[in-house]
């Protein structure tokens, strides 16, 4: 007997499925494990942009390359600063400042420089025998003798700041080891920049010029012995620089126009009108018949510094030249030559007015006791200076320190500006200008001056630049 349920339709459904699969005879079909894998779920789509991948690999491929952009930027700019801050990695420097041009551009006769330094220094005197020498093609060069005429000698001159008038000596010398430069006769012309009229050839003969712009090598100096008072002629060159007639300073004579002397004496004032130059005096009676030179200008180094005597040097140009020839008791000293064979230490002479007891900075001198006085210096150079106790670093490549050869009791705080000189080969050559001292009336005292042949590119430059004034 049968007996029927009442099914709801969920288990009727099941219940049928069953029944469909059962066997025939009574067997029953067992269901079998089946293994089923789980998919991952789909993602959602109205959450998820499409793109977003994509954008996250531009945004970073995009910071990477800014990143990448501004450590470049940073070279660069850490490589043109140092280009502008440097001095020129290719060609020479015009000045500070002033950019740089080709070295074949360098004293070529065309001012490519602002201010046209490039053409400022392109003819020097070499050695103790003033051998002519001009820069041509990146390198000093001497010049043939062969066309060489007094117009070209007066150019030369002209071209380190002598004035047309000077007189000028010239002569034919030296064996010429290297190729020099040749004149071209055929266009030879006064007012052409004579690094324009020269080029490199042999020399016929083997013979270079050789050329004074002054007559300083003639210049017949006593010679002198000891720390004593000057004799009259004995350093013709030495000059007292008066304002309001009071002796102020030294200086040395170095052509018909200008004055050397120490850059704390031109500023005692600021005016050169109120300068007066006297030349071949020895004490203040001689003063009543030496007529005075007036100044015009007042050249006084940019770079000087009073607290480290750094740079003490100036240049008086005299309103009228000075006649030589007027007296034997006048004349100018050399400067000192490129390539002059100066070996230091060394013995020196140097110059000045003073007295006994009467000091020469601040009030100036006695009226009525003063003269010339002259002492033997033995010098040394920064190095040596640098290691003694009384200097102990402070001196600089632009300076010579010295000590008396003898007790100088006559000469009590020489003066400032004073010639500093040194006889070689029949010819005085200024070495400095006085600057300090370090007492009075002691020997062995400390000296200082300022070193000549460092700023002779600097005395040349203002020589030449004021040359028309």
């Amino acid at each position: 007997m049968s007996t029927s349920l009442s099914l709801d339709p969920s288990e009727r459904l099941r219940h049928d499925a069953a029944e469909k699969t059962r066997l025939p005879g009574n067997l029953e079909l067992k269901p079998q494990f089946v293994h089923h894998l789980t998919s991952s779920p789909s993602p959602d789509l109205k959450n998820t942009p499409r793109h977003k991948g994509f954008k996250r690999r531009c945004v970073t491929r995009m910071l990477s390359a800014g990143f990448c952009l501004l450590i470049f930027l940073l070279l660069v700019g850490i490589l043109l600063a140092y280009y502008f801050s440097s001095r020129c990695i290719h060609g020479v420097q015009c000045s500070a400042g002033g950019g740089c041009v080709w070295a074949s551009q360098w004293c070529d006769g065309v001012r490519d420089c602002p201010h046209g330094q490039d053409e400022d220094d392109c003819v020097r005197l070499h050695g103790s025998n003033f051998l002519l020498q001009v820069y041509n093609q990146e390198r000093w060069r001497s010049v043939c003798s062969h066309g060489w005429t007094p117009e070209l000698s007066r150019a030369s001159c002209r071209d380190m700041g002598y004035s047309g008038s000077t007189k000028v000596l010239a002569g034919s010398s030296e064996e010429l080891s290297q190729p020099g430069l040749l004149v071209d006769t055929s266009q030879t012309n006064p007012h052409v920049p004579l690094v324009q009229q020269l080029a490199p050839g042999q020399c016929p003969g083997d013979t270079v010029v050789t050329l004074q712009c002054t007559a300083c090598a003639g210049v017949n100096s006593s010679q002198p012995s000891g720390s004593q008072q000057a004799s009259l002629g004995a350093w013709p060159w030495q000059v007292s620089l008066q304002v309001a007639g009071t002796h102020r300073c030294g200086g040395a004579i170095i052509s018909p126009w200008w004055i050397v002397t120490a850059a704390r004496c031109a500023l005692m004032t600021s005016s050169a009108a109120d300068w007066s130059v006297y030349a071949g005096v020895l004490r203040p009676e001689d003063l009543l018949f030496t007529p005075a030179a007036s100044v015009s200008l007042l050249v006084v180094h940019e770079d000087f510094d009073a607290n480290t005597q750094r740079n003490d040097i100036a240049l008086m140009r005299l309103s009228s030249p000075l006649h030589f020839s007027a007296s034997s008791h006048v004349g100018p000293v050399c400067l000192p030559n490129v390539g002059l064979n100066l070996s230091l230490p060394l013995m020196g002479w140097t110059t000045g007015y003073g007295g006994p007891g009467h000091g020469v900075m601040g009030g100036g001198l006695d009226p009525d006791g003063w003269y010339l006085l002259q002492a033997q210096v033995f010098l040394e150079g920064p190095e040596a200076c640098n290691t003694s106790a009384s200097h102990q670093g402070t001196i600089s490549e632009d300076m010579f320190c010295g000590a008396r050869a003898e007790p100088a009791s006559q000469m009590c705080r020489s003066d400032s500006g004073g010639p500093l000189v040194w006889q070689m080969g029949g010819v005085w050559w200024l070495l400095g200008d006085h600057v300090w001292s370090a007492g009075c009336g002691e020997s062995n005292r400390g000296e200082l001056y300022s070193n000549v042949t460092f700023f002779l590119d600097w005395i040349h430059l203002h020589m030449k630049k004021h040359l028309a004034d």
